[in-house]
């Protein structure tokens, strides 16, 4: 099989910010907790917290978007054009998809694609509560492991270096620069 990250890898930009900036135009109110989101970067940058605290406390906004499925459908009407031709040229029936975004806002863009094996940061899609950690790094590499013990991966493509445990499992990885595949570092 073959496993993709999909923010800047499969998908031109950030899911969950893109998302964010989309509910933002529809709900202005979502503005309100900015106050807390800058708190909760300063608490990052100085080490206080993690990413999945960060995230916690950015995926609020969810609270106040109606029906967030329904918005995510929406989102992705607009911006499946934004999915790189190199992925289209080569998906498979047996991709899998991991990414650090919320496995829900990313699910509906992936089903569009015929790829039906997603994982992610599991997130309350209501409240943007996070049940787990934000799935990046090591933590992308158990969950993975986890959903799929034996699998054998033959390629891996990513955006981010930081993927590297992920890039481990697979007989091939390769870091992925917009529409530029290239080997993996090694």
């Amino acid at each position: 099989m073959n496993v993709y990250d999909f923010d800047k890898t499969i998908y031109r930009r950030d899911t969950t910010a893109q998302f964010y900036l989309w509910c933002l135009r529809r709900w202005p109110k979502i503005a309100r907790r900015w106050p807390a989101v800058a708190c909760a970067a300063v608490k990052l940058a100085l080490k206080k917290t993690d990413k999945t605290g960060f995230k916690g406390v950015f995926l609020r906004f969810l609270e106040d978007v109606p029906r967030p499925e329904r918005e995510i459908e929406r989102f992705w009407d607009e911006n499946m054009p934004r999915v790189h031709r190199w992925y289209l040229a080569q998906k498979r029936e047996d991709d899998v998809v991991i990414t650090a975004s919320p496995a829900d806002f990313v699910r509906p863009a992936c089903r569009r694609l015929g790829v039906t094996r997603v994982l992610g940061s599991p997130v309350d899609i209501q409240t943007g509560a996070y049940h787990g950690l934000n799935c990046h790094g090591a933590e992308k590499a158990r969950v993975f492991r986890e959903a799929f013990p034996a699998a054998r991966v033959e390629r891996f493509y990513s955006d981010s270096l930081g993927d590297a445990p992920m890039a481990a499992l697979a007989e091939a990885a390769f870091l992925v620069r917009g529409e530029r595949r290239t080997p993996w570092p090694r």
